[in-house]
């Protein structure tokens, strides 16, 4: 989901009469790849490659796990503990996971760092984006920084680093991982222009750790989505599930299932669930299944689950003009999955599962376009699913009204035009 953000501005700011050179890696290892997304991208933007020191996604979960010596763990609970701390893993795995820090794409940076000076130089560059993650890119600030210290840099965090995702995501956080990332994040954004984050909490939680610098350095520019909802009836109304022929209520979910998204309570909630309602429903997971434990916890759905791998994202979109509700699963507090935005351009309800005091509460209040429950409570899940399930009980849920106007302002190409105007008072401020 994250390379979305990219995409969307590579094809956006050309409209915005922002000349566009896109630094890339030409080997980066991916769960899939979807090149159809190159067709969004304007013939006037040059792409950039590099090589990168990296290995292909699938043999490095195959050596991660012949290094480890054991299968994934088979709780499937959303405990940051149970990530690498300072004593897991044997002594070949910790220092593999000490040596790529931040991040594995660090390998990127010997290629990237001299192809940007080039660029910068060649093209007569006015201002860099890095976007981040991976974390590792964020070295390039500083990098940069001392090649060109008058060079604007704004440096865009899609993910909230140090609070959450090094819990619920990173490959290592243990004592030397998290110091690293502490003064990584620290210098770069030191030596940063400005600094974007992809939401409010974010961007406060940025702000806080650095009091130092001014509080007009940090900047919040949501993400977006592209398709607007097909018909109005579709994003006025919650679907009656007793009028569908096959009687199923479908729940589909897109993106990938790992940490911050674990689906354990979401599968305990069903499994609660009466056997008559619990015919009644079908879960579909459309993405990449980052562990066995999870997809071997999902499989004991039996017939109420369908997951369906990887697919290209015009598929992904297209699946969601045949399901019920949108599924959301996020544990995180201060992050908003970018896939949320994709679901307010679906036009069809929400159905989140989400930290309760989050900024994703925050936004399906604000636009009105989803139910969500407590993501760690399988009762309020349990509670939610019957009221869409059983036909009685749907009829009395009150009807979404979306606020269509409040939708609409995160659209990729409203919020690109913000991001020009942002680039070019960097611009301005550096030749003032």
């Amino acid at each position: 989901m994250g390379v979305l953000r990219a995409v969307s501005l590579a094809k956006y700011l050309p409209e915005n009469d922002v000349r566009v050179d896109v630094l890339t890696a030409r080997n980066a290892p991916a769960v899939g790849k979807d090149l159809t997304l190159l067709q969004q991208v304007p013939q006037s933007v040059n792409i950039h490659r590099t090589w990168t020191i990296d290995l292909p996604f699938a043999q490095r979960k195959f050596i991660k796990k012949l290094i480890s010596g054991k299968r994934d763990d088979k709780s499937g609970k959303s405990n940051s503990s149970d990530r690498k701390d300072n004593n897991s893993g044997n002594a070949i795995e910790r220092m593999i996971g000490n040596l790529l820090l931040p991040d594995p794409q660090v390998g990127w940076l010997p290629f990237a760092f001299p192809a940007a000076k080039r660029i910068i130089r060649e093209r007569k560059i006015d201002v860099v984006l890095i976007t981040v993650p991976p974390y590792s890119s964020v070295y390039l600030v500083r990098k940069l920084r001392r090649a060109f210290p008058n060079l604007p840099i704004v440096l865009d965090f899609r993910d909230e680093w140090l609070t959450t995702t090094i819990n619920l995501v990173s490959f290592n956080n243990n004592e030397r991982a998290r110091a690293v990332a502490h003064a990584a994040e620290a210098e770069s954004v030191r030596a940063a222009t400005t600094v974007v984050a992809v939401t409010d909490a974010a961007r406060l939680e940025m702000m806080g750790r650095y009091p130092g610098e001014n509080p007009e350095k940090f900047r919040y520019i949501p993400n977006g989505f592209d398709t607007m909802p097909v018909s109005n009836t579709a994003s006025e109304t919650t679907p009656a599930p007793a009028s569908k022929t096959n009687d199923k209520v479908v729940l589909t979910f897109i993106g990938s299932v790992y940490r911050s998204t674990d689906p354990a309570t979401l599968i305990d909630a069903v499994l609660k669930l009466p056997a008559e309602l619990r015919s009644r429903l079908h879960l579909r997971f459309i993405g990449h299944i980052e562990t066995d434990a999870d997809r071997e916890s999902l499989q004991r759905l039996g017939g109420t689950v369908e997951l369906k791998g990887f697919v290209p994202q015009a598929e992904a979109l297209k699946s969601m003009q045949d399901t019920d509700y949108l599924l959301l699963i996020s544990h995180d507090r201060i992050n908003v999955s970018a896939k949320l935005y994709d679901y307010l351009g679906g036009g069809k309800p929400i159905f989140a599962l989400i930290h309760p005091d989050g900024d994703i509460r925050k936004l399906l209040d604000e636009t009105r376009a989803g139910y969500w429950a407590d993501s760690q409570d399988p009762d309020a899940i349990s509670s939610l699913l019957i009221s869409v399930l059983d036909p009685q009980r749907s009829a009395e849920t009150p009807r979404l009204q979306p606020d269509k106007e409040r939708i609409a302002y995160y659209h990729r190409r409203a919020i690109t035009k913000r991001y020009a105007a942002l680039l070019r008072e960097n611009v301005a401020g550096e030749s003032a």
